[in-house]
């Protein structure tokens, strides 16, 4: 069951990764300008395994200039 979740926040987070035409990289220079340090591989494997907190989802949220998102 937490797999069907833990799906689910991977594939809206990469969604919104995708619309806003931002890579991985591109993230962990973006979290970076607002204080965040994030390694390439640590943040691939947060957002595959989808097991992060909803304080990282925001915080993606905000480096990725977004304000609103549909659940």
């Amino acid at each position: 069951m937490h797999e069907e979740w833990n799906e689910r926040a991977t594939n809206l987070l990469k969604s919104e990764m995708a619309r806003a035409g931002v890579s991985y990289e591109e993230l962990i220079s973006r979290l970076q300008e607002i204080g965040i340090d994030e390694g390439y591989k640590g943040l691939v494997n947060k957002i595959n395994r989808g097991a992060f907190s909803f304080v990282f989802f925001m915080q993606c949220m905000k480096a990725l200039g977004i304000t609103e998102v549909r659940l």
